[in-house]
């Protein structure tokens, strides 16, 4: 608020004024924003959700600037895309899940050292070769020299999958994808047997198996 803005409203309140809201104006009343265009736009959302500001303008004959102060003023409404997630889980998928976390907190909660007796593995994709990233690749220069120039390079197509089995204390083994074999359930069997007989930490291992 500029400073002769501030002398005309203290005088006002000097004067005996309470109220700060604006005073009735000459001119066009405001005819968009009422509460019945409002409702019809809400109605409107609220069957279609993936409606643009453009669509709702149409159908309700409304302009444009009215519909999006609507949406973001009156409604409070903000349009957010989907998070991908790799698959989605049925009723009973979560069920089981949820099971599953009350048993081994209760297996937790019975033996302090439970924790330390779960075996557990990933696999992640190592690539042949990953090309630095423009950030990492940044150095300091002197005034007045240009900047550096490095050729873009595509990640490389060649990768192996890595299997890594670990519990609360590290990493116990680790190994390389074969070339023609698939991750399955007797895969990771037949790894984990190697991983008893072969680890350091294999008696661990097999005492806590038990």
């Amino acid at each position: 608020m500029n400073r002769s803005r501030v002398f005309e409203w203290f005088a006002r309140l000097r004067d005996g004024r309470e109220a700060t809201d604006d005073d009735e104006r000459c001119g066009r009343p405001r005819s968009s924003r009422t509460d019945e265009n409002v409702e019809r736009v809400q109605a409107l959302v609220s069957s279609y959700r993936r409606m643009t500001i453009e669509m709702i303008a149409e159908s309700l004959n409304m302009s444009v600037g009215s519909v999006f102060t609507i949406m973001t003023e009156d409604l409070k409404k903000k349009k957010l895309c989907a998070r991908f997630v790799p698959h989605t889980l049925t009723t009973e998928q979560k069920e089981h899940r949820i099971a599953s976390s009350e048993d081994l907190i209760a297996a937790a909660d019975e033996d302090p050292n439970f924790l330390k007796t779960i075996v557990t593995g990933d696999e992640s994709w190592c690539l042949e070769y990953d090309p630095e990233t423009k950030r990492q690749s940044s150095e300091w220069t002197s005034p007045g020299k240009g900047r550096p120039m490095k050729v873009r390079a595509s990640k490389s197509k060649t990768k192996t999958m890595l299997l890594v089995f670990f519990d609360s204390r590290g990493i116990i083994h680790h190994e390389f994808l074969r070339q023609g074999s698939t991750v399955t359930g007797a895969f990771y069997k037949d790894s984990a047997y190697t991983t008893c007989n072969l680890s350091p930490k294999s008696t661990d291992l097999q005492n806590d198996s038990k």
